[in-house]
């Protein structure tokens, strides 16, 4: 099921070639995979349940607007590339500004729906 709903998503994704490249992924793609395992303590009659979520993320690179020579969908494709990579940058920075004790530091993960799709993953107790 997991391998069907990849290739769904691999099917619908956009690549277009530009100058730099003749297949060029036009976006960022992120497959989240939920698991949720539920026990039961016979002694206490309790139930409860342990949840995990998986991120596999494809970043699109960077693009050089000048030599890719995109222009039209392309270059809004290229610009909002760049806008969320360097959100995504922003968010690192803050990250690392709060582990060497910067506790006041705002983490922007409103900045981009990629950093608010990856904020569970890339702050709290996650494991990147």
């Amino acid at each position: 099921e997991i391998e069907n709903l990849m290739e769904e998503g691999t099917r619908a994704r956009t690549v277009h070639s530009t100058k730099m490249n003749k297949t060029s992924s036009r976006a960022h793609t992120i497959f989240q995979i939920i698991l949720t395992t539920q026990t039961y303590d016979e002694e206490t009659k309790k139930r409860s349940n342990k949840t995990s979520k998986t991120s596999l993320v494809d970043l699109a690179g960077s693009e050089r607007i000048d030599k890719t020579g995109a222009t039209g969908d392309r270059l809004r494709e290229g610009v909002n590339i760049n806008k969320a990579l360097s959100a995504l940058g922003n968010v690192i920075k803050a990250l690392c500004d709060r582990a060497q004790g910067k506790k006041n530091k705002h983490v922007p993960f409103r900045d981009s729906k990629l950093t608010w799709l990856l904020k569970q993953s890339l702050g709290g107790n996650s494991k990147t």
